[in-house]
Order: structure tokens, then sequence, then C-alpha cells
């Protein structure tokens, strides 16, 4: 199937957020000609990937006549719909409840608007993102624009889908189990997890037991990654985590790099394997260590572990619906893995004790791997994209999960230890989908991973859409 995207002779062009910024200071365009370019590009593409959950328009076309202060001022943008943003409602992915507006800014999206993005709306996302790809009964799937019959990755599809397809050049994403660098790897984008505590969180996110969710962003470039996460430095930094810094180009240090195609569960798919061992060698010309791994640190445990905590997070939801959410709250109309998840915590609600803990020492395995290793090499992904349709979320609950366990094989890992991982777009299927590579670190090193990533986006550029 054909490609979607938006990309031409217009005010964005074939911009990144930071070429953007440069060209607001040589006044080469205006603030308000990116908002219309970002406006009309979303208006050509939403309907063919249905990425947009809310738009808007007249909101960003005023900010875009006084873009204010911020590194990004003018940029257009998108922001994810499980954040507050004062007067716009929060869905989280699906319609169970009347919306209405938030009061105020939560903690992420302050920081998010202070760097002068210009959000024209909110991205569509799986339920309550429990599910690698959106595909909501009544909302509709978000498409892939590389290819629109297979599923663009969740939970922050929409804005994957967006800027993937030239709506924007970085959009806000959350990651609680893969939901940054699943559709970086899906639609050809850099998806860095940065270090847990390294971003602000939204109040219910920073409530849980194990804080599996991190903010960040989508984007085409990895300048774009590396100058946001500056910006958002120096409006909130964390004293407990190195500071990135600057990130301006490749590090100097050659890296000792550990390399495994087997996920958690199993093997990955053959062109996933081979993808990720020319990546290896390609590391290796670049002059860094690379041995291989026979498999990741992590016992046997843990996919059932994960899957029950992630069950709790969703019986909480669920069963404070009315209290969260408002009294239009309706369970009946959530989908079958909301409910399933919901159901399957109940049952098992005299083990999550022990699976937490065992889930909260999983760190001490990983950091005794990051002793031997400064990077740890995977696919971001088992296979490359899914047809739309395979993670149906009103399909039978125990089909939803092994099919989203055997996919999401390498992402959650890093959720639990709260260690960064960047997804790169570095390698293309036989179908010409996208397929990402990951690349962990020990907590705190995200400047390294930044720097390992420019070093690769110049030995092998990433491919962009537009060139077919």
């Amino acid at each position: 199937m054909a490609s979607v995207h938006a990309f031409g002779d217009d005010a964005l062009s074939d911009l990144d957020a930071v070429g953007a910024v440069q060209a607001l200071r040589r006044g080469a365009v205006s603030a308000a000609e990116l908002a219309e370019a970002a406006i009309a590009r979303t208006e050509r593409v939403n309907p063919d990937l249905n990425g947009l959950a809310l738009a808007t328009f007249d909101r960003a076309r005023a900010q875009a006549a006084d873009p204010g202060a911020g590194h990004f001022a003018g940029v257009p943008s998108f922001i994810k719909d499980n954040t507050d943003v004062a007067g716009l409602p929060t869905m989280q992915g699906t319609d169970a409840w009347a919306p209405t507006p938030a009061p105020v800014h939560g903690d992420f999206a302050r920081m998010f608007l202070g760097t002068g993005l210009n959000i024209l709306g909110k991205t569509q996302m799986s339920e309550f993102g429990f599910s690698a790809a959106c595909e909501h009964p009544r909302l509709g799937a978000v498409r892939n624009p590389w290819d629109p019959s297979r599923t663009a990755g969740a939970s922050s599809s929409g804005s994957g889908a967006l800027v993937a397809a030239g709506a924007v050049p970085i959009a806000h994403a959350n990651d609680g189990g893969g939901s940054i660098r699943i559709p970086a790897s899906c639609n050809g984008l850099v998806g860095l997890k940065p270090s847990r505590g390294r971003l602000p969180l939204e109040a219910a996110h920073a409530e849980m037991p194990i804080k599996i969710v991190a903010n960040g962003v989508l984007s085409r470039s990895v300048r774009d990654t590396a100058a946001f996460y500056r910006e958002a430095e120096i409006a909130w930094a964390n004293p407990k985590l190195p500071p990135i810094g600057d990130i301006t180009g490749p590090g100097r240090r050659r890296l000792r790099i550990a390399v495994t195609t087997r996920s958690i569960r199993r093997e990955s798919a053959p062109e996933v394997c081979a993808a990720t061992l020319r990546t290896a060698a390609l590391l290796e010309e670049l002059g860094h260590h690379v041995e291989q791994l026979d498999e990741l640190p992590v016992p046997d445990n843990f996919v059932d572990d994960f899957v029950l905590y992630w069950s709790l997070l969703s019986m909480a939801l669920v069963r404070s619906g009315r209290r969260r959410f408002g009294p239009s709250f309706d369970p009946a109309r959530l989908d079958n893995l909301s409910r399933g998840l919901d159901r399957h915590a109940a049952r098992n609600l005299h083990r999550l004790p022990l699976a937490i803990a065992r889930l909260a020492l999983t760190r001490r395995r990983t950091a005794a791997l990051y002793h031997r290793f400064d990077v740890v090499l995977t696919p971001t992904l088992a296979d490359q994209p899914p047809a739309v349709g395979h993670l149906d979320p009103m399909a039978d609950y125990a089909q939803i999960i092994d099919r989203l366990i055997d996919w999401v094989a390498f992402t959650p890992l890093h959720n639990i230890t709260g260690e960064p991982a960047i997804s790169l777009p570095l390698a293309r299927s036989a179908a010409g989908l996208p397929i990402g590579m990951m690349f962990g670190a020990p907590l705190g090193a995200d400047a390294s991973l930044l720097e390992l990533a420019y070093q690769l986006e110049a030995a092998a550029p990433f491919a962009r859409i537009q060139d077919g």
C-alpha cells in the first residue's frame, strides 16, 4: 500500500524542529506560517491516519500570533491525550466518559509548553495506554504512514503517525511499557525513553508503586530529541540524575556493547535478527567493542509479573472510574483488553505483593550487566509492525495478551528498571517498513545514548518517507 505523508513546498518543507527554530530566527518563515502549514498538513493526512484526538487549531493560531518565549517558540507540535492541558479534556484514548476540560496544566504540560512548542491539539492513543496498537472500536485505528494497512504502534500512536507523516516535526509521547520506542520503531522515528525521574510526570503516574512511565518526545532527527532534552532540563532538572546538557554530536569514547536478538520470550523474526546483526557490525566498524549476549538477564517470571502489574494499573482505573473521571464513566464502553486486565488483577491480587517485589529487584540484574557493558543493543520489537486488526482490543483477552507479549518483547524491561533506552530507525523490512534498533544504558546515561545516536545517524542516515 502507498505511503501517506504531507511533505511539500510550504513553510515547514523538510524542516525538523531545530531547522524550524533556525528558519524562524533568520526570518525565513514566521510562526504563523509554520502553524498554517502544520494545520494544512494535519488536515491532509489525518483522514488516512486517524492520529488526531482533539484539534485546537484556533488556539494554535492565536499562539502563533504571539509565540512568546522558549527555545522552540513558534514550532508546531502535539501533546498526547493522557496529559492535562488547561481548558482541554483528557480522554486517555477512550470514550468511556463525557469530556470535561482540565482546570490547570499538569506538571509535564507546563514544562512542555514552557519550551515554546505550539500545540495544534492532542493525539490518539490506545485505551489508557495498555495496548501496543491503537485500534479503538469506536474511535478507530491509528494507521502507519509508511503503510496504512499496518499499525502505527502505541500507545503514543497518534504522535508517531503525525510526526512521521510530516504534519509536525516533533510531538509528545510517553512510555510505560515501550510507548515511546514502539511507535518510534513502527514509524521510522527517534524515540528516547529517558531515565526514571528525568522529566516530570502527571500525578497519577507519579503515584505508582513502580514508576514505570516516562515522558519524552518523538522526532525525525537525533538533534531534535537532544535539543528537547536540553531545553527541558533548563526548565526542570532532577538533581539526583547526571545532567544531559547540550549534546550536539557523537562522543569520542568507544563503548563496550552487548548485542542479543533473543527477547524475554523468544527469538526475533529472521529479518529483524539480520538487521540487528548488521547494526552490530556497523558498531564494530565505528570502533566499538561488540559482544554477543545469549539472552537478557531477566528471571523467568518477569513476563507474568509485568502483566500482573499492568493489570493492577487497569484495575485501579476501572474500579475508581467514577471518582477519577466523573459520574458519566461507563465501564461497559471500555475495550476487552482494559476489562480483561482488570479481571486478571482481581483474580490474582494475592500474587501482587511478591510480583511487585520481584520486579523491583530486576535492576540488580541489569546493573550487573552494565558493569560489563556500556550499552546493550537489541531490536526494539520482535517483528515488523503487524496489520491493523492483529492486536484488536475487542478480541478475546487471552489472544490479545499472547500477541502483545510476543511482539512487545524487549521494551518493558527498561520501564521496570528505570534505565534509559532509545529506538533508532536504522533498518527497513523487505516490505519497506521501518525496523527500530534499541540501545539501553545504565541509569542516568541518557547523554551517552544521544552521542551514540548521533554517530549512527551520520553513519547510516535514516530513511525518509518522502523519498519513497
